[in-house]
């Protein structure tokens, strides 16, 4: 993964968080990692430190992973850190290849990097973005592998915009899970039973579709017979085309606020 140099890590939330544990259940070895956090707080198997390495050490990849509005508060540690043969990960929303450039002026090659977090159990999404080499593309793409799907998104803009729908996406989805299990209970099942049924239904669904030649409107038909309950329940979510409508705008405010803190990096 990503040649064998050091990996350091800043910043291990939510994020930053499922991708360690995704390279750590793939094998990567544990003395790669150094993870910097200023609250220090440690993480089984990796070193954990607040600052960076003070013995002039350069890592062989810089990931960042903290919270976009913390960038500049990390800048001063970090850029003299990387050196020519450090390759620059970028996992902050919104931060554009030439605002990452400014900050870190010494590097090999910058990748913007949007994962997800079922990235965790190897079943992720990553969005890729660089106008670095084919080296940097490939180093990226071993360093993205154990994590899930990776896709290269070529026009920077579109980035931010994919980056709502896979990025942002398994947190609508849950959203989803939860008001199906709350329709469960409004019908009389108990809270646990319906988590149980609601919860099983999207993820054999999910798996089916992604096994399918069929497109999921295709297979929501199958399951519809013509006068039954499902086309009944359906005719509900199709009417005036109300679920594509709502997830157009859930998305397009997700959009809306990644082009926000990329002008605010700028």
């Amino acid at each position: 993964m990503a040649g064998g140099g050091p990996i350091w890590l800043v910043g291990a939330g939510n994020m930053g968080g499922a991708m360690l544990r995704g390279w750590l259940a793939s094998g990567i070895d544990p003395a790669r990692i150094t993870v910097i956090r200023p609250s220090g707080t440690p993480i089984e198997g990796v070193t954990v430190l607040k600052a960076p390495p003070p013995d002039g050490e350069v890592p062989a990849v810089l990931v960042l992973a903290m919270k976009p509005q913390k960038l500049d508060e990390a800048v001063p540690a970090l850029a003299p850190a990387t050196g020519e043969g450090t390759l620059i990960v970028s996992v902050l929303a919104g931060v554009e290849l030439p605002s990452l450039a400014k900050r870190f002026p010494n590097h090999r090659a910058i990748v913007r990097v949007m994962p997800n977090t079922p990235s965790a159990i190897g079943k992720g999404v990553s969005l890729l973005h660089t106008d670095g080499d084919a080296q940097a593309r490939a180093e990226t793409e071993a360093l993205v592998k154990p994590l899930g799907l990776g896709e290269w998104i070529d026009d920077e803009p579109l980035f931010g915009r994919a980056s709502a729908l896979s990025g942002c996406g398994p947190a609508f989805l849950f959203r989803f899970i939860d008001a199906m299990a709350k329709a469960g209970e409004a019908q009389g099942l108990s809270p646990d039973q319906a988590a149980r049924l609601a919860l099983a239904t999207i993820s054999g669904a999910a798996e089916l579709a992604a096994g399918s030649d069929e497109t999921p409107g295709q297979l929501a038909d199958r399951v519809a017979s013509p006068g039954g309950s499902t086309r009944a329940g359906l005719n509900v979510i199709d009417e005036g085309a109300a679920l594509d409508r709502l997830m157009a705008d859930v998305l397009a405010a997700s959009a809306r606020r990644n082009e926000e803190m990329a002008a605010a990096a700028r």
